[in-house]
């Protein structure tokens, strides 16, 4: 079978050297100019492999990245300008698996797109999930929340938070755990303010946020999201 690549790079050169490169090698390559359009792709063509620039008008590579992860586990490799370290260990961190740097070798990084599909599990990617016969469902494309047919209006963070509990549902997050996948590794030290955004989350979930049915806790440990 072949492997399929999605390209997200607003550089139009970049992207027709790249399909030439991947299509010569026996790939099936999709491509996408503009951060949102990759989003969209990638759950309409469902890749093996994603190639990411980070410098895009839209929406930056890391917000894409973060967004990805919602939604698959498939190798994410940003392929960018930006080669300072920082920049580099903040890739690995949003979730990346590999981060090359612009100009890179032809024959390097088509080693490296094959070593990661070599370790890629086989995974699907959902657009939405829904749980409780229906009555909650979060979509990952449009960012959006509804609890029994009623959209609820969530933040950046509050749906970020929300997206790392329900891909993990029934399973007891560490609130440190919880904190890094949903906000960055930056916000490690913020478990304080996890207990604020969970009652936040819960005042616009859950019907009775005093008893809730939906975000649970565990007491010392983390929280879960009851796949009912």
């Amino acid at each position: 079978m072949v492997d399929k690549v999605l390209i997200i790079d607003d550089e139009e050169t970049t992207v027709h050297l790249l399909t030439m490169l991947l299509e010569k090698r026996d790939f099936e390559v999709v491509s996408a100019l503009r951060a949102e359009e990759g989003l969209r792709q990638a759950y309409r063509h469902q890749p093996d492999i994603v190639l990411l620039d980070i410098m895009m008008p839209d929406m930056d590579g890391w917000e894409v990245c973060k967004r990805l992860r919602e939604m698959t586990d498939v190798p994410i490799i940003f392929l960018t300008a930006r080669g300072e370290t920082k920049d580099v260990v903040h890739g690995l961190e949003m979730g990346a698996d590999d981060y090359i740097v612009k100009p890179y070798d032809n024959d390097e990084l088509i080693a490296r797109i094959k070593a990661h599909l070599r370790r890629a599990p086989s995974t699907t990617m959902s657009e939405e999930l829904v749980f409780d016969n229906g009555n909650f469902r979060i979509n990952f494309m449009n960012r959006e929340v509804r609890v029994r047919d009623e959209v609820k209006h969530l933040t950046p963070k509050e749906f970020n938070l929300l997206g790392v509990l329900v891909r993990q549902a029934g399973r007891v997050v560490p609130r440190t755990e919880l904190v890094t996948e949903a906000w960055g590794e930056e916000y490690a030290d913020a478990i304080d303010s996890l207990k604020l955004y969970i009652h936040y989350l819960r005042q616009k979930v859950e019907e009775d946020p005093e008893r809730p049915q939906y975000i649970l806790t565990s007491r010392g440990v983390g929280y879960r999201f009851v796949e009912r």
